[in-house]
């Protein structure tokens, strides 16, 4: 595979506190990799870096070889980088089709006496923008809802549009935030179904944050963990979770002995939820 994206020894500071330090990975093409980590580790901040809202002190990030530092966050979702967030964050008022259609905006571009009179390139790339979003709103089961206002829905489904907003960008590299936080065990199998279905259908490169670790264990090609800024491992699910220094940062313990209460956790957590987080 080659290599989509490269963060190397990315450090971010706020005041005298160092949030990430000399964080340091890669994301092949297709590759779906996850980023977990206790509370406060500094996840949401490399994703923060990621799409241009922090910019970290040093470091750098590549995305195809180009580099991401510096660009603010219009210009990255140009560039080919969607994201979800930890709480949804839609337009309550607009129906689930206008929220799609929102998601389109980066790849259209017209002038206004065109918008105004519906002629030339906003005619047709109006209509090409509402065939992809038709074509995205089967993908994601959401055709019976389609005309309702997103505040109406259940909170699963309005995960489900946000995750359809973030592929109506086409993007080269997706960012999920605790896609199922919050989910019941229903809600957290169907999004990992259709997390599936965008890597294998689409080939979307991915890159998910999440507390669920029955859900990184068995979705994840690879896993990379920090702890207070800092990478302390990164591997396959495999190899990640017998890690002396995983099983440390989780529970406390820096030997192999607790490798199987680790296991134990995240087999019995309740709706597949990570007891210790």
């Amino acid at each position: 595979m080659s290599v989509l994206l490269e963060v190397s020894d990315l450090t971010l500071r706020f005041g005298g506190a160092t949030t990430l330090d000399a964080i340091s990975f890669d994301v092949n093409d297709g590759e779906l990799f996850a980023i977990i980590g206790p509370n406060g580790a500094g996840k949401t901040s490399t994703f923060n870096c990621i799409s241009g809202v922090y910019r970290p002190q040093a470091g750098s990030i590549t995305l195809g070889g180009e580099s991401l530092l510096g660009a603010a966050p219009d210009e990255v979702a140009r560039r080919g980088v969607a994201r979800t967030f930890q709480n949804v964050e839609l337009f309550d008022n607009l129906s689930v089709l206008d929220n799609l259609l929102l998601g389109r905006h980066q790849k259209t571009s017209y002038a206004w006496p065109e918008a105004m009179l519906w002629f030339g390139r906003a005619r047709r790339q109006e209509l090409a923008a509402r065939r992809y979003i038709e074509d995205l709103i089967e993908f994601l089961d959401l055709a019976t809802v389609r005309h309702m206002p997103v505040g109406i829905l259940p909170y699963g489904v309005k995960k489900r549009v946000e995750l359809g907003r973030a592929l109506a960008m086409e993007p080269r590299l997706l960012l999920l935030d605790e896609p199922v936080a919050g989910m019941n065990s229903e809600e957290t199998e169907d999004m990992a179904r259709f997390i599936l279905d965008i890597r294998t259908e689409l080939g979307t490169s991915m890159i998910m944050v999440e507390h669920d670790m029955r859900l990184v264990m068995d979705l994840a090609d690879r896993v990379m963990v920090i702890d207070f800024g800092k990478r302390i491992a990164l591997g396959t699910p495999d190899e990640v979770q017998s890690d002396p220094a995983v099983i440390a940062a989780y529970l406390g313990g820096a030997t192999e002995d607790v490798a199987a209460e680790l296991t134990a956790v995240i087999e019995s957590a309740p709706d597949g939820r990570e007891g210790a987080s």
